[in-house]
């Protein structure tokens, strides 16, 4: 776009500006707080909150998948297989359960109808009926399959609004976790760029004739899309010193932001997940690091594990079987 910054019209050349760079939208597009209610269309409830934007944000920062996944990985340690739970099954249910705040597992039977075992069911598809004991699988629009009624055990994490599904914990700090993405997005983008973070390039003096325009030309094709716009200016009455000045813009504060942004935000998500940051392999600032891992873990296990083993050990009361077992934990050496 050429703009002129002469505004009275004379016989000197007016100084023009123009900016380069392919824009870039300033709104985030991850609506993941778009409902508001579970509002049902007749068969079964809709979640409150957007469980493919949950799924999405799952790897949305290194904290954030690492901090579940840890204490997916001890939860399925403990566990003890049964002939109506496998450990694969075990695993994807906590999944399910710290990312969406919901798990499920289908009773299949025999033709007796006694147990035969428990498969899961993905709580990203799977809707609760409007009628009790009603469940459905909702993998996209118009794909929609009922469960048997009575088949489907649904466990969740309360939440205080509603009591049709659960919601998970760290939805505190999931602001915190999309601006670390967004963190990291920006810096890529800087070096993309070509290290920058925007220029103004100032041509003073006269040039040949089609100069300006091939310089315009050659700036708006040298660089790839990137976080940024780049300014040409030409005053061809300027000072003859210095024919073409390169002024770098904000380069200086985008290098001194990064970090603060990365380690305030990785400290917001950890704490929503109360996890120690030795158990995640962060390095400590200080000298005095972070204490024996051994014993981190030991109380990580206490106060994190075992509430999700008890959460888990509510199939057995839905079921009335002894479907779900844990191993005792052997605390480290003092």
């Amino acid at each position: 776009m050429d703009r002129s910054l002469g505004g009275v019209a004379n016989d000197n050349p007016a100084i023009q500006a123009f900016t380069f760079g392919d824009p870039e939208p300033v709104l985030n597009r991850r609506e993941l707080l778009d409902m508001v209610e579970c509002y049902h269309n007749g068969r079964w409830y809709e979640p409150p909150i957007s469980l493919n934007g949950l799924a999405r944000a799952f790897r949305v920062s290194p904290h954030h998948s690492s901090a579940i996944m840890l204490k997916v990985n001890l939860a399925a340690a403990s566990f003890i297989p049964s002939k109506l739970v496998s450990r694969q099954a075990f695993k994807a249910a906590v999944i399910d359960l710290l990312i969406f705040g919901n798990c499920y597992f289908e009773t299949r039977t025999n033709l007796l109808g006694d147990p035969l075992r428990l498969d899961h069911s993905l709580a990203k598809y799977t809707r609760r009926g409007v009628k009790p004991g009603h469940f459905w699988f909702v993998p996209g629009y118009r794909q929609e399959t009922e469960f048997k009624p009575g088949s489907v055990s649904q466990i969740l994490q309360p939440d205080i609004n509603q009591e049709i599904y659960g919601l998970p914990e760290y939805l505190s700090a999931l602001q915190s976790a999309l601006l670390n993405e967004d963190a990291t997005l920006f810096r890529r983008r800087y070096y993309i760029n070509g290290s920058h973070a925007g220029f103004i390039l100032h041509a003073k003096g006269d040039f040949a004739e089609g100069a300006a325009e091939g310089i315009k030309e050659a700036l708006k094709n040298a660089k790839g899309p990137g976080n940024f716009r780049n300014m040409f200016i030409h005053s061809p009455n300027g000072a003859k010193e210095n024919g073409l000045e390169l002024i770098r813009i904000a380069e200086v504060a985008a290098k001194d932001e990064f970090l603060g942004i990365k380690n305030t935000t990785r400290d917001d998500v950890l704490a929503a997940h109360r996890v120690p940051p030795q158990l995640l392999g962060i390095i400590p600032a200080n000298a005095g690091g972070f204490g024996d891992p051994a014993k981190a873990t030991d109380q990580f296990f206490e106060l994190e594990i075992e509430p999700i083993q008890a959460t888990m050990l509510q199939l057995n009361e839905l079921l009335g079987l002894d479907a779900i077992a844990f191993k005792e934990r052997q605390r480290a050496a003092a």
